[in-house]
């Protein structure tokens, strides 16, 4: 049984059961917890399909300052680097806790962590558990410490709004299970709802990551940042499925090429080749492609023949797809993958409005800038869960207001999927995202997916360069760095901010 306070206001309420969601709940103890997960825990979150790992400078020939460095690196001027520094510095701390829980990470012979290299990092520093398990590994362990904590109330069902104060603070949420609608009143709301890549037809992402969490906070007045950088992993498998399974980039760490049907190399010529950041990569692929090629991840041979035991993920999804990677390189195209944008927090995670949170992918820290580097995304969760939990000193809410919130009918995804892949993908020019924002904006005020889609594509619209993840065609030179903030009064057309 759960001990809580008399006072069910007194509780903070978390949204996600992924690494963010789970994390949090269980470092904000001894303050009670109602962990609301839409799918059952452990399933229906991101975290269970991360391959890479968890970037943490262990090595003896690694700093904070480096992953820092390499970081700044990849986010293509618009990462902060004291934010930077900040999670770096907490990786080694954050992999401790992990194994306190019993996380089960790879070791050498000699009892050490044993550290991969992925694209745009300049030392090995990716923890890994069950070789390309480790996000599936984290999340067991998450989920048996959230059972066992006696803090931690599991509620399954979906979050449809946020409730408010009379001051205006978010003082919980209204939820919905079985079609019945209730109120979980709370001190404060920690939205971890993972990302939106669902919104695209090409996508490594849950079915249900459509960016609920971020409609959320929008319909609540939050400030959104950088809602036009999505990333699109250059390597998920083309096997005509979705979503799409994932390649993970640590292949080309060990030494996978890219090809086309020739056998030449895609990345040819290109500063980084196979191991440049991520948005180069898909790029180098995305146009490969529109050349009328068919890109390969080339594992053939001694890497092939070895993936069973090192990559058994990715082993089992190339064998479910009829693929040998022993004998046969693996077909790939760029999907949405990832969000860098999202809720603009501070360093505790807070947002624009009193008594709302967001950490994980929902939210944007400042840490990941226009291009997230390979295996960050789990650290950030981890080291924001933190943060969050010795900074929430938000007070017990003022007289609760009614939700009077309609229900939300929704509109067709499909349509919406659509729209995003052809218009808002990885290469982006003025009339597609002009028509991206006509046809979806009608649908924003009855449907959480078309306000998602519709703010990345009028941020998208209105950042007049190529950035990162961004890349305009008709505007292919960078511009000064800046950040577009985005605010329900600005949806149609946000402005940039310093």
């Amino acid at each position: 049984m759960n001990a809580f306070s008399r006072n069910p206001a007194d509780r903070v309420v978390v949204v996600g059961g992924g690494v963010a969601g789970l994390s949090t709940a269980l470092r904000l103890a001894p303050r009670p917890v109602t962990l609301v997960t839409a799918s059952p825990l452990g399933l229906g979150t991101a975290t269970g399909w991360a391959q890479g790992g968890i970037a943490s400078a262990m090595g003896a020939d690694d700093s904070a300052a480096l992953h820092a460095a390499d970081t700044e690196a990849a986010g293509a001027g618009l990462t902060e680097p004291d934010v930077a520094l900040r999670i770096a510095a907490e990786g080694p701390r954050l992999i401790d806790w992990l194994v306190s829980l019993g996380a089960p990470f790879d070791r050498n012979e000699d009892g050490t962590l044993a550290l991969g290299l992925e694209a745009a990092h300049s030392r090995r520093r990716i923890v890994r558990a069950g070789g390309d398990s480790t996000g599936a590994r984290v999340l067991e362990t998450l989920v048996a410490a959230v059972l066992n904590a006696p803090w931690i109330e599991v509620v399954s069902a979906a979050v449809t709004d946020l409730l408010r104060d009379e001051a205006g603070a978010v003082a919980g949420v209204v939820a919905e299970s079985d079609g019945a609608r209730f109120r979980i009143p709370a001190r404060a709301a920690v939205l971890a709802t993972g990302g939106l890549g669902g919104l695209y037809a090409s996508t490594t992402n849950p079915p249900g990551a459509i960016g609920r969490g971020i409609a959320l906070a929008a319909r609540a007045g939050a400030t959104l940042r950088d809602m036009e950088f999505v990333q699109f992993h250059p390597t998920a498998i083309a096997a005509g499925r979705d979503p799409m399974p994932l390649a993970t980039e640590a292949l080309r760490g060990e030494g996978a090429r890219l090809i086309d049907e020739t056998g030449a190399a895609v990345m040819a010529g290109i500063a980084g080749g196979d191991l440049a950041p991520r948005d180069v990569v898909a790029r180098g692929i995305f146009q490969a492609l529109q050349r009328g090629r068919t890109v390969y991840l080339d594992t053939r041979g001694a890497l092939g023949a070895a993936m069973q035991t090192r990559f058994p993920t990715v082993a089992a999804l190339c064998a479910s797809a009829g693929i040998d990677p022993a004998t046969q390189a693996i077909p790939v195209r760029p999907a949405a993958h990832y969000h860098m944008g999202g809720v603009k927090v501070d360093a505790h995670g807070a947002s624009s409005v009193p008594g709302l949170y967001a950490c994980g992918e929902v939210s944007s820290t400042g840490l990941h800038g226009a291009n997230r580097l390979a295996s960050n995304s789990l650290l950030e969760g981890l080291a924001y869960a933190g943060f969050i939990a010795d900074g929430l000193d938000a007070p017990l809410p003022r007289r609760i207001l009614p939700d009077t919130a309609p229900r939300r009918a929704g509109s067709d995804l499909a349509a919406i999927r659509a729209v995003m892949e052809t218009k808002v993908g990885v290469v982006r020019e003025e009339a597609g995202l002009s028509a991206a924002v006509a046809e979806l904006s009608p649908l924003t005020e009855t449907c959480d997916a078309a306000l998602v889609a519709s703010l990345i594509a009028a941020s998208a619209l209105s950042r007049q360069e190529s950035r990162g993840a961004h890349w305009r065609s008709d505007h292919p030179h960078q511009a000064p760095a800046r950040h577009t903030e985005t605010t329900p009064a600005g949806v149609a057309a946000p402005a940039l901010a310093e």
